[in-house]
């Protein structure tokens, strides 16, 4: 097998038992930083989000996870690397009830925004960026 194939789920097989595996919810998604210490200020002193976990994990180094107060899902800063740069465009889109109120505090605060976009069909939104340049979007 390619190892193209083995990352693309081609020739995947059915548990014996046909079984599903159950998947019931995202908690984390991973953000890599260069430094751990400047993006967990970033994301709770500018963005507010709440410090969820901080601790050492043996061979693996500093665990940390932040997240908008009230989210399920978390944003765990990992450190990084080689394989793992930082600076990418991370596909995650925060929600907020007032996209223009948002931004502007945001930009209030330093953040590096684009301006708010107001595409015809489609509600407003605009992509911004962390102290790493990890890129984001703000939806309603």
């Amino acid at each position: 097998m390619t190892e193209q194939a083995k990352h693309s789920g081609q020739d995947t097989q059915a548990a014996p038992d046909g079984a599903a595996v159950v998947l019931t919810a995202v908690r984390f998604v991973g953000v890599p930083v260069s430094d751990q210490d400047r993006a967990l200020d970033f994301y709770t002193r500018v963005l507010g989000f709440e410090k969820r976990i901080d601790s050492t994990v043996e061979n693996f180094g500093r665990w940390i996870v932040v997240g908008p107060p009230g989210s399920d899902v978390g944003i765990a800063l990992v450190p990084a690397g080689p394989h793992l740069p930082a600076g990418v465009e991370t596909g995650v889109r925060f929600g907020t009830p007032d996209v223009e109120a948002a931004h502007a505090a945001m930009t209030a605060r330093g953040v590096d925004a684009d301006p708010v976009l107001h595409w015809e069909g489609a509600p407003p939104m605009y992509a911004f960026r962390d102290q790493d340049g990890n890129g984001f979007e703000i939806v309603p």
